[in-house]
């Protein structure tokens, strides 16, 4: 697998979310082509465990975006309560990236 590469500039979602009580940042970069590129999320307590999930669930949703995981792929492999809502803050990411037929 190649690593798609970032564009020195690029196209930048700043937003906020709320999973389970917590407040989260969060910021995507995109391609030239406004496919999602990189994830970056901090939390309104940055010293927690938490906040140390949410930094590696970002890295890893990256490196995923990178090298060319398709966003609908990651969102049915990670784990769903049974109304279907994310379980945890990387479901909740990934559906905040839009309607899962933009990212096949």
């Amino acid at each position: 697998m190649i690593r798609r590469m970032l564009p020195n500039r690029r196209l930048c979602e700043l937003y906020d979310l709320q999973f389970e009580q917590i407040k989260y940042a969060v910021s995507i970069g995109h391609f030239e082509d406004q496919q999602p590129a990189e994830v970056f999320i901090s939390s309104e307590l940055p010293t927690s465990a938490t906040a140390n999930i949410a930094r590696d669930t970002a890295i890893l949703i990256s490196l995923c975006l990178q090298y060319g995981v398709p966003v609908a792929v990651m969102r049915s492999a990670i784990t769903r309560l049974s109304d279907e809502q994310p379980a945890s803050i990387i479901g909740a990411i990934l559906d905040s990236l839009g309607p899962s037929e933009d990212y096949v």
